[in-house]
C-alpha cells in the first residue's frame, strides 16, 4: 500500500530494466507494431455495419438459419466482451511497454467487436440472454485465472484461433451476406491479437520450470474440453448453416497447432517431437465427437480412428494464419487497407 508517495506502488518503473537479446527486441517491436497497426487499421462500426445492410437490402434467410446464426453469434457476442475484459486485464498486468500496448490496442478492438455484433443480432431480432454451460465455462476459465501466461494462451492462442475458424468458415459459405462481409474487418483485428501470444508468450514460459509448463498444458487442455463441447453443442446450428462440425474442428485445430508452434520454436521446442497431451487428447476426443461417415457406425473402427489420431502430426500451414490479414476493409478514416501477409511478422 502507498502512502504519500511511500511504499509499494502500481506504477511498474522497472518496465525498462529487461536486458534483451536480438531475437527478443525484434519480437518486443512486432509488439508494439501490433499498436500502431490497430490504430492505422481502425474501422467505424458504426459506419460499416449500416452500410452492410444498405448494399444488402437488410437480411434476408429462412427463420431456421436466423436462429442458427442468432445461436452461434450470441457466443461470439459474448466472448468479445469476455476478450475486452481479458485484453484490459493483460494490459494492466503484462510489465513490458510494447505488449502492455499490443493488449491495450486489442480491448480497443475488442469493444468495437461487442458492440457491433450487439447491433448485428439486434437486427436478426435476438435478445441477449446468459450462454449454455460449455462456453460460459470456457470464457470464465480465461477470465478468472490470475496467471498472465495462462490468460495469454488462452485467449490469444486458443480462444481467438477458434472464433476466428468460425469467421472464416461462415464468411467462406456466405451463410448470410452481411455477416460474411463483416468477418472481414472482425478477421483482420482478431488475428493482430493472436499475433501478440505467438510474439510474446515464448518469453512468459522462458522463466517456467517443466513442473509449470506442464501444469500451463492442463489448463490448455481444460479449455480444448471446453472448447469440443461447446461445438458439440453447435452441432445442429452449424449443419442448418451447411457447416460440417467437423470441419470446423480440424481447421481450428490447424490454427492453434500453427500458432502454438511458433510460440515454442522461439525457445527450440519442436511441438512434434515433444507431442503436447493436450493436442493428443483434442485429436482423439475429435474421432469419437466428429466421426467421419465411415466411421460414426462403427465403433471399432472409431477407436481405431481415435488411437491412429493419438499420435498425428497436425500441419503447421502459416496460410491457416495469414489468410485472416488478406482482406481488404474500408477504414475510419475513409482509406482502404490493403491486404497483408505473415502473420508471424506482425
Amino acid at each position: 500500500m502507498a502512502i504519500a508517495g511511500y511504499g509499494k506502488t502500481q506504477i511498474r518503473y522497472d518496465m525498462f530494466d529487461m536486458e534483451r537479446d536480438a531475437e527478443q527486441a525484434r519480437r518486443f517491436a512486432r509488439c508494439e507494431n501490433i499498436y500502431h497497426k490497430g490504430q492505422d487499421l481502425a474501422w467505424d462500426g458504426k459506419d460499416i455495419l449500416p452500410m452492410l445492410l444498405r448494399e444488402h437490402g437488410g437480411i434476408n434467410i429462412p427463420d431456421d438459419k436466423r436462429k442458427a446464426i442468432s445461436r452461434i453469434f450470441a457466443i461470439i457476442m459474448w466472448g468479445e466482451l469476455a476478450a475486452w475484459k481479458i485484453s484490459a486485464q493483460l494490459a494492466d498486468g503484462l510489465v513490458p511497454l510494447e505488449a502492455k500496448m499490443a493488449a491495450t490496442s486489442q480491448a480497443f478492438d475488442e469493444a468495437r467487436h461487442f458492440y457491433v455484433m450487439h447491433d448485428y443480432l439486434k437486427e436478426l431480432g435476438y435478445v441477449p440472454k446468459r450462454m449454455d454451460r460449455p462456453p460460459q465455462a470456457l470464457l470464465d476459465l480465461v477470465l478468472d485465472t490470475p496467471n498472465l501466461a495462462y490468460k495469454l494462451l488462452g485467449m490469444q492462442l486458443m480462444i481467438e484461433t477458434m472464433a476466428l475458424t468460425i469467421f472464416q468458415t461462415v464468411r467462406e459459405l456466405k451463410a448470410e451476406p452481411v455477416i460474411a462481409e463483416l468477418m472481414k474487418y472482425y478477421e483482420r483485428d482478431e488475428a493482430r491479437h493472436v499475433g501478440l501470444g505467438m510474439q510474446y508468450l515464448p518469453e512468459m514460459i522462458r522463466g517456467m520450470s517443466k513442473a509449470e509448463v506442464s501444469a500451463m498444458m492442463v489448463f490448455q487442455a481444460r479449455i480444448l474440453f471446453w472448447a469440443m463441447w461447446e461445438t458439440k453443442m453447435l452441432e445442429k446450428d452449424f449443419e442448418t448453416l451447411g457447416i460440417e462440425p467437423r470441419k470446423v474442428m480440424e481447421l481450428g485445430r490447424s490454427k492453434q497447432v500453427m500458432a502454438m508452434k511458433a510460440a515454442f520454436k522461439v525457445l527450440g521446442i519442436d511441438l512434434d517431437e515433444e507431442r503436447s497431451p493436450a493436442i493428443m487428447a483434442l485429436n482423439i476426443a475429435n474421432e469419437f465427437l466428429f466421426p467421419t461417415e465411415e466411421t460414426k457406425d462403427d465403433w471399432v473402427a472409431m477407436f481405431q480412428a481415435a488411437l491412429a489420431a493419438a499420435t498425428e502430426r497436425v500441419p503447421a500451414d502459416p496460410a491457416a494464419l495469414d489468410i485472416h490479414s488478406s482482406h481488404q476493409i474500408r477504414l475510419a478514416n475513409g482509406g482502404t487497407a490493403p491486404a497483408e501477409r505473415d502473420l508471424s511478422n506482425t
